[in-house]
């Protein structure tokens, strides 16, 4: 049965075609004919309840189904009116009867009417309009696809988003062109009824004469009642193919299915509604006019308009007072203070923090509001999506407001509520970042760049490209103070790391690997210490994105250590293939080293306590340490490398811990962390 259910379409195909051959008797040419006529309507009502073409994308094929459908009951009735003197089924006679109502040529005439309305109105409309769809679809193929590309690459559609929407595009393509094609199909359907029609009613009348001797009266009745009912049969489910043909390639620019549109755009228009009605009462002044119909629909058209109007009016008026109620509670400026606060949920919107915010003086507004055409917003999009690429974190949206406690050329960035980092920056001027030795100076405002804290100028517009000529490195004020939203974001990536993320970077991994994460959590670690070691992987700059890897080794790490600095150790010995690529430049690395005396010293020191291992050294040391650090680090402004410091495994996290307070841009890293095919340059060496 279910074989039998997915090749229907295959073995319908088939029946119609032996209609063509095997002849039916006047019972089963009702039953085609009332078919044909079933599934003409549905078509109809299909093409009018859709809401674009693509979803009925099936009709080309259905047009050509039911056209072939159609020409077999015309062979099949054609073979009955000619061979059977006429006999060709109840449906037949009884519209032949009915159109006729013994009238030859009124019959006549009403069956070329509708013909004609068919073949020059309704499918010569639907074969130019699907035309010209289908060029215009082709010709707008490579526009799509590049604002397809175009959305993509800043980051407001995935891959899967993308390749939706260029599927559709290729299926939008191959519809119009086949509805194209159909459209000739309907056409010649048209030509080939009244050809059919001409062949049945002169072959009657031949037949009925010449071989069975019937008086010409008798034949004319008889088979204008077959030829007129067969014709009519035929053409009403063409025609409704028809217009069904029109209703789908008309609804490029719909909203939603006929019906609806219908109704919401016609009472858009209340006002044209009235006028009609209006003219309508005029019309009642011109003598012999019917004045009962024209006054009934005239009044009708005028009160309805009227209606309409005032129903529009009060949505407007209603949603006026709605938006002027929530621009008060938003500013506070009809209803107090006091009024406010009695409302519970208000107060408890003030105790809310925001993971990240972010906000602006007044002339920095239109580099962020969208409507004057700032791009803040798009650019932050693009670059949450790079980092969740690069290190696997999806950062939380940013809040951006202006406020008029800043100067007007001032940002600031704050992390939970606090103040992390503050700006400056001029909207109508360049930065141009000083180089170590320009070849001339150039006259502008000094300032520092926030994000790095490079000596630079503010320069105008005219002077970019001299800047540039010099060796300056010119960035524009939006750059600006992305560059500084993006670095302080990567600095505090490990607060914004809370239990929330933590569960759905955990579900998240439960798609791919359920019986990892199972054996994991809660039974060898809990949410609350896997933040732990996220937080720490993150704080120094090391990818979370190798989930399945970090998982692997804290179940592998915990029959032996507990301490979640030494499972974060051994997670980063695991991810050395990350570490490497991250902080490797062409295969080469440079790094400070420590002299062995030092390392000695420091591993002798590793005093345990509540909170685990930490250095006991002298202040001297510390200071004499903190101090050579400091030296040695500025021997990388001439490296395109942030500075790394290498040491022995067993105290790289202590050492890290000695000077993240004053350095927090320089990475510690271990020998294990480090791939075998690395060369390891050392710059500097720090000693006791």
């Amino acid at each position: 049965m279910k074989k039998i259910l997915n090749n229907a379409v295959a073995l319908i195909v088939v029946m119609i075609v032996l209609l063509l051959i095997i002849p039916l008797n006047p019972f089963l040419i009702d039953v085609m004919i009332i078919l044909n006529i079933s599934v003409s309507l549905i078509i109809l009502l299909i093409s009018m309840s859709i809401k674009e073409p693509l979803e009925f994308s099936i009709f080309p094929s259905m047009l050509l189904i039911t056209t072939l459908f159609r020409i077999g009951i015309n062979v099949s009735t054609t073979r009955n009116i000619l061979g059977n003197q006429a006999s060709a089924g109840a449906v037949i006679r009884a519209m032949g009867d009915f159109v006729l109502q013994g009238n030859v040529a009124v019959g006549v005439v009403i069956f070329l009417i509708i013909v004609l309305v068919q073949f020059i109105v309704i499918t010569k409309g639907a074969e130019r309009v699907a035309e010209v769809a289908a060029r215009f679809t082709l010709d707008a193929m490579p526009g799509k696809q590049m604002a397809i590309d175009a959305d993509l690459s800043t980051g407001l559609i995935n891959e899967q988003e993308a390749k939706e929407r260029r599927y559709k595009i290729q299926k939008e393509a191959d519809f119009y062109g086949a509805m194209d094609g159909a459209t000739k199909i309907v056409k010649g359907d048209a030509v080939m009824s009244l050809i059919i029609t001409a062949i049945n009613f002169i072959g009657g009348v031949v037949i009925g004469m010449v071989q069975l001797n019937m008086p010409f009266q008798e034949v004319l009745s008889v088979y204008s009642i077959a030829t007129v009912g067969d014709g009519l049969v035929s053409q009403i489910p063409a025609l409704l193919i028809s217009t069904a043909t029109g209703m789908v390639v008309t609804r490029a620019v719909s909203e939603g299915s006929l019906n609806e549109d219908a109704s919401k755009q016609f009472t858009n228009q209340p006002k044209a509604i009235m006028m009609t009605g209006g003219v309508l009462a005029v019309l009642l002044l011109v003598p012999g006019m019917p004045k009962i119909q024209l006054g009934a629909i005239s009044l009708a058209l005028m009160l309805g308009g009227w209606q309409l109007m005032r129903r529009m009016e009060q949505m407007a008026f209603e949603a006026e007072r709605e938006e002027q109620m929530s621009e008060t509670l938003g500013h506070g400026e009809a209803v107090t203070e006091e009024e406010s606060f009695k409302d519970i949920n208000n107060v408890y919107s003030l105790i809310n923090v925001e993971p990240i915010e972010m906000e602006f003086g007044y002339s920095l507004i239109p580099l962020v509001d969208e409507e004057s055409g700032g791009k803040m917003i798009n650019r932050i999009v693009i670059f949450r999506r790079q980092y969740a690429q690069d290190m696997g974190l999806v950062i939380p949206s940013i809040r951006l407001r202006d406020s008029s406690s800043l100067n007007t050329n001032q940002y600031t960035i704050k992390i939970k509520g606090e103040e992390v980092a503050k700006g400056e920056i001029l909207v109508d001027y360049y930065l141009a970042l000083e180089p170590a030795n320009p070849e001339k100076r150039i006259d502008g405002i000094d300032t520092i760049e926030p994000a790095y804290g490079i000596p630079s100028k503010w320069i105008t517009v005219d002077k970019k490209e001299m800047a540039e000529i010099y060796g300056y490195t010119v960035i524009d004020p939006l750059s600006v103070m992305l560059t500084h939203l993006s670095e302080t974001v990567k600095k505090h990536a490990y607060e914004l790391l809370n239990r929330q993320e933590v569960v759905r970077l955990v579900e998240n991994m439960k798609k791919q690997s359920p019986e990892l994460v199972e054996e994991l959590i809660p039974s060898i670690i809990s949410y609350g210490n896997f933040q732990k070691i996220l937080a720490n992987l993150l704080k120094e700059g090391i990818p979370i994105k190798d989930m399945e890897t970090i998982m692997e080794t804290i179940i592998d790490s915990s029959a032996r250590v507990k301490d979640i600095d030494s499972i974060t150790e051994n997670i980063r010995v695991a991810l050395k293939r990350t570490i490497t690529r991250k902080f490797c430049e062409g295969g080469s690395m440079k790094v400070i080293t420590l002299d062995a005396e030092l390392e000695k010293s420091i591993i002798t020191s590793m005093t345990p306590g509540d909170q685990g291992m930490y250095l006991a050294l002298s202040p001297e040391v510390m200071q004499s340490v903190i101090t050579q650090v400091g030296e040695e680090v500025k021997k990388f402004s001439d490296f395109a490398q942030s500075p790394i410091i290498l040491t022995s495994q067993i105290m790289r996290i202590h050492f890290y811990h000695l000077i993240e307070q004053f350095y927090p841009n320089v990475y510690v890293l271990s020998f294990n962390e480090i791939g075998n095919n690395i060369q390891i340059q050392a710059v500097g060496n720090i000693t006791m």
